[in-house]
Formats: structure tokens, C-alpha cells, sequence
């Protein structure tokens, strides 16, 4: 990215590379290695002289201007996240400009220092999506390449696991690593010539007087955490799109406020988001223990039998294993800590032999949308359209997003493209969306997940009727308990739960797995945790739900700590952020609003 700094003399462009890694797209390869002189050949001042300018490169042509107290530019479509959704979204429109011989400008921005950073899932991959987008994807080397040989799935007890009927059908998918398959589509989508520019975070919607949606702006660089300006100190830029997509994954800042803004929930008839905490690890492990392509799911312990959840065990290769658990977020216990629970499941005497010996490479955790058909909001807005996880397309009983995810991302841009060459309405989205596979995968499953609202066994005896006799045909639809944060009971019903010590062997403290998890943030900034009453943590949640805060987030980030008094006060620990967004959903009273932290902050995933 470059940004124009006026003087009294003469504009200069000079590159922000701060903070970030930016990917090089078909043309600004050529200007970052080029000198500052060199780059000026690229850009065009027009004869008005009215402070817009004009790049040149191989893919048509973009306006900057400086007319505003920050810098513009200017694309056809902007995308907001480089994940699957965001990703393939890019890659389908670069296509169809090749396919229709025209031309459009796509920019991609992400969060993240690099593309993948910030992507982590279990992740058996259904291809459904990429062969539609990337027929040819076995011949270009995507990181896909350990076919699942297995399934399995176990209901466990205290010290016991009983092996039941698979429900699953993962013949023909993959044991994957997303941030690897994210980084591959990467580089795909800069190959057709959609720009990249990673390390940016996107923090404000831009709207014209219309009410509709011109783009985004990224977050300022360089504030320090009393507000003032350092040293390093750097505008946000404004990126603004004839259209922009939404990708931001599950939870989107952005997304949530579009989506409250323009009632996009009650106008797609949806019902409350559900949502589920995913805590995962990549194992090495020894060569004897190591199954390419085993799967295995399980229900049941730790967990009681009113929250839902469960965990996962895939091996991947190079005698890589990944395993994790996920807890829906509408249990009641406050005492509950889902960290704690995973590190109690890995000491189970059916896991506990296949991790000893092994190391840990990687940790990390996500939010992940349960509510499934039931809760799609209306995904277009004045402007442009929501992708991807951030709408959320999660199959439950599959345990699969990202095919649903990528095709969301395909079927938006094909609306985009003909919106910005044929006139149509970007409403077609919606109407492609009810009309594709993922419609119909979605309302197939959709009394999974609220069938476990009664608990575990009459959620079982429920799914299994769904499946092995309705498949997906029931009469009627079933609606989701409370939402997340009003399923929270008051701690005085319930018993503090007593974890046992982490071992060092397979179960380990909070700050051990944070360092593997790469999560970085420059410490001297405005925290991107806001609280909207600062009392509240005191006040209420301590007192009503014993501070569940420092039991939700699986990073520690909120710490109660005595003052000079010995009263208990609400610390938050940003940097320690892995960008989960547990505490927006789970916090009681819904007073923790999660904005970006300044661009490239975050965990660092690699195998994840």
C-alpha cells in the first residue's frame, strides 16, 4: 500500500510498510522493488489538478485521492478478510473478468500480518467448493493431499470410551491445515491479479448520504495507549469499492454492526446467532502412533450433559495430529472454563497414550456459528454483501464451514460481477444463496443443534431420528434456546469446579500455550477491548456470575486483581488476545464491544 505526504512543495508517495507483509499483486511486485523515482512513473496527475490521481498497471486502473483528512483509494470491489469466503470471492471475480474479457479492480485487506495468521479450524475438508473454483487444484499443489482413512466416533465417560455409529460421511474429504489452504488461495487470487494487503485492519464502515456503503477505512497507526501520536504515527486509509464484501469470519466486527444497522437478521426472518468456542492444538507425535487420514469425533465427557460440545482428533501429516475441543457457549455453569476442559480431555486414558512423547506445535482458538439455517440473516445491504462465516453457513452435524463458506464467497462475486457489468441488483445474492447446495445442506441439518437444547441423550435420540430416519425431511423446524449470554446462570446456583494442575506432559497453564499460539500486539496502544460501562465487571458480573470473564476467554486476557484496597478489579491483558471474540458472545450483560487492535496484531498460525 502507499500513501501520498504533501508539502509545500511537491506530493511524494512512499510505501506503508509498517506493520505489515504486504502481498505483491501483478503489478506492485514491480513497485516495491523499484525506487522512489521509479515508482512516480506509475502514477498520472490529471490536467484539473484537483488532488486525484491515477495509477497504471496491468490490471486497468485506480484513483487516490487526498481530498479528505486521510488518503483514498479507489476499487471496484473490496473485500474485507482473507479467508476462505473473502478469498474465493476474489478468485471468481478475477475469473469471470477473464471469462467476459473485461476488467475489474480487486482488493483484498486482512488483519492479519500475514494471509493465514488468523485462520484456524479442525479442519476435515470438504473439496465441494474448490473443485467448482479450482478444478485443476491436485495438479497446483494445494496443501491438500491426506485423504481421511477413518472414521470414528466415541462417547466418552470419566474413564471409559464406548464406540458408536459414525454419523459422519467424510469419504472423499481431507485432513487439512486452513491457514495452508487460505495462504495457497492467496497466492491464487494474486496470480488472476487481485491485490492483497495484509497487516491492514479494517475498523469503519464508510456510507454515503444515501445511507449506502462506500467501503472501509482502516484503523490509524502508531497511537499510543493515552491516544497520543507516536513517532510511527500513520493515517487510516480509506478503501472504497462500487461494492464491498464482508468476510471477516465468524463474529465480524464490521458484519455485526451492518447487520444491526440495516436489520438484516429480522429482514432474513433469522433467528439469534448460537455460537461455539473451538480450543485447538497441533501435536507431533511418535511414527508408531501415527494414522494418516484417522478421524475421530467424540460427545460426552468432559462436559456435563446440559452443554453441548465435543471434541476432535485428526491426523494429519508428517506425523502431525490436531486436536481440540469445542464448547457451545450457551452453558450455564459460570464456573465452567473451557480451557480447563480441554486440557481435563487430553488426560483422558484413550487420548492421554497417543499424546505422551509428543510435542505441541501450535495452539489457538476461535468462535464458530452454531445457529445454522435457522439464524441466516438477510446477507445484502446498501453497497455490497456478507460472506462467508460471518453470515454463517456452518453445517453442524458435519462440522464443516469452509466449503459453505468459499461457495457463499463464489455466489456473491458472480452477483457482484454482473451488478457492475450488467446492471443487476447485488439483491441476486440472495436468491443465488436459496437456491444452492448450501441451502439445501444447511436446512437438511438444521435440527441438529437445537435438539441438544433438551441434553446430551435426548439431543442423540433426536439427531438420530433426524438422520437415520427424517434425513433431513422433519415437518417442523426447531428454535434455539436463549441466546449465549442469557443462558449464563448466577454462580450462587452452582459449585466452583476444581481443574487439576497442567502436568507439563499434556496439559499446560494459559501462558505456555499462548506462546505457541504467536500471538503478538504492540503493547503501547489504545486496548481494541472497550467496555461500554466500565462498572459493570465490578458491579454485576463479579458478584452475580463470579467474574465468568476470566474463565471464558481461553487466553487469559480478563484477570480480576486485588488493588490497594483488596477489592477485586477487572484487568484486560489485550496483547494476550487470540481474536476468538469469546467475551462479545458469553459476557452476561453483552458489555464488551471487540474492535481491531491496530493491523498485524494477533496470533500467528502457521498449521493451524
Amino acid at each position: 500500500m502507499y500513501k501520498f505526504i504533501s508539502s509545500s512543495s511537491k506530493s511524494k508517495l512512499i510505501p506503508l510498510l509498517s506493520n505489515s507483509i504486504l502481498y505483491k499483486s501483478a503489478y506492485s511486485s514491480n513497485l516495491v522493488s523499484n525506487s522512489r523515482n521509479e515508482i512516480s512513473k506509475f502514477f498520472h496527475k490529471p490536467k484539473n489538478g484537483n488532488g486525484r490521481w491515477v495509477l497504471w498497471g496491468q490490471s486497468g486502473f485506480r484513483s487516490y485521492s487526498s481530498e479528505s483528512d486521510r488518503e483514498t483509494m479507489n476499487y471496484d470491489v473490496v473485500i474485507v478478510g482473507a479467508g476462505p469466503a473473502g478469498l474465493s470471492a476474489a478468485i471468481k471475480l478475477k475469473q469471470l473478468c477473464q471469462q467476459k474479457e473485461v476488467d475489474l479492480s480487486v482488493c483484498v485487506v486482512e488483519k492479519g500480518a500475514e494471509v493465514g495468521a488468523h485462520n484456524l479450524s479442525g479442519n476435515v475438508f470438504e473439496p465441494r467448493a474448490l473443485d467448482e473454483l479450482v478444478p485443476h487444484w491436485k495438479e497446483e499443489e494445494a496443501p491438500i493431499d491426506v485423504p481421511v482413512t477413518s472414521d470414528n466416533f466415541w462417547l466418552l465417560m470419566e474413564n471409559r470410551a464406548f464406540s458408536l455409529p459414525s454419523p459422519f460421511d467424510n469419504k472423499g474429504n481431507y485432513v487439512i491445515s486452513l491457514s495452508q489452504l487460505v495462504r495457497w488461495l492467496g497466492q491464487k487470487a494474486e496470480e488472476l491479479g487481485v491485490e492483497i494487503y495484509s497487516g491492514f485492519a479494517a475498523s469503519e464502515i464508510l456510507c454515503n448520504e444515501h445511507n449506502e456503503v462506500t467501503g472501509i477505512a482502516t484503523n490509524d497507526m502508531g497511537v499510543a495507549k493515552d491516544g497520543s501520536r507516536k513517532e510511527n504515527y500513520q493515517r487510516g486509509v480509506a478503501l472504497k469499492g462500487r461494492v464491498t464484501l464482508l468476510a471477516e469470519g465468524c463474529r465480524g466486527s464490521l458484519s455485526e454492526k451492518l447487520i444491526k444497522k440495516y436489520n438484516l437478521r429480522e429482514k432474513g426472518q433469522g433467528q439469534h446467532q448460537t455460537y461455539a468456542l473451538g480450543i485447538k492444538e497441533v501435536w507431533e507425535i511418535d511414527a508408531d502412533k501415527h494414522q494418516p487420514g484417522y478421524v475421530l469425533h467424540t460427545l460426552g465427557w468432559p462436559l456435563d450433559q446440559k452443554t453441548y460440545g465435543g471434541s476432535f482428533l485428526y491426523h494429519m501429516k508428517d506425523r502431525q495430529i490436531a486436536v481440540g475441543l469445542v464448547v457451545a457457549l450457551d452453558y450455564e455453569n459460570p464456573f465452567l472454563n473451557p480451557y480447563e476442559e480441554y486440557q481435563r480431555f487430553k488426560r483422558h486414558p484413550a487420548i492421554r497414550p497417543l499424546l505422551e512423547g509428543g510435542t505441541v506445535l501450535q495452539y489457538g482458538a476461535r468462535s464458530l456459528n452454531e445457529g445454522g439455517f435457522q439464524s441466516i440473516p438477510y446477507p445484502v445491504f446498501p453497497g455490497g454483501a456478507i460472506i462467508g462465516c460471518s453470515a454463517g453457513f456452518l453445517n453442524v452435524p458435519k462440522i464443516k464451514g469452509t466449503h459453505t463458506a468459499m461457495k457463499s464467497g463464489m455466489l456473491a462475486a458472480e452477483s457482484a460481477f454482473s451488478m457492475l457489468q450488467e446492471g443487476l441488483k447485488m439483491e441476486n445474492y440472495w436468491d443465488n444463496l436459496r437456491s444452492s447446495w448450501i441451502w439445501e445442506e444447511l436446512y437438511t441439518a438444521r435440527n441438529y443443534r437445537p435438539a441438544f437444547e433438551y441434553g446430551l441423550y435426548p439431543g442423540l435420540a433426536l439427531s438420530a431420528v433426524e438422520h437415520y430416519i427424517l434425513k433431513g425431511r422433519s415437518p417442523v423446524t426447531l428454535n434455539h434456546g436463549k441466546p449465549d449470554h442469557e443462558a449464563t446462570r448466577e454462580a450462587q446456583l452452582f459449585s466452583p469446579i476444581e481443574y487439576p494442575k497442567p502436568d507439563g506432559v499434556v496439559s499446560f497453564d494459559v501462558p505456555t500455550s499462548l506462546y505457541r499460539s504467536n500471538t503478538n500486539h504492540d503493547h503501547d496502544q489504545p486496548s481494541h477491548l472497550h467496555l461500554k460501562d466500565p462498572t459493570v465487571p465490578e458491579n454485576v458480573n463479579l458478584p452475580k456470575y463470579a467474574g465468568p470473564e476470566a474463565r471464558y476467554c481461553p487466553a487469559r486476557v480478563y484477570e480480576y486483581i486485588p488493588d490497594e484496597t483488596g477489592d477485586l478489579k477487572l484487568q484486560i491483558n489485550a496483547q494476550n488476545c487470540l481474536h476468538c471474540k469469546a467475551c462479545s458472545i458469553k459476557d452476561p450483560k453483552q458489555n464488551i464491544e471487540w474492535t481491531v487492535p491496530e493491523g498485524g496484531g494477533g496470533p500467528g498460525y502457521t498449521i493451524m
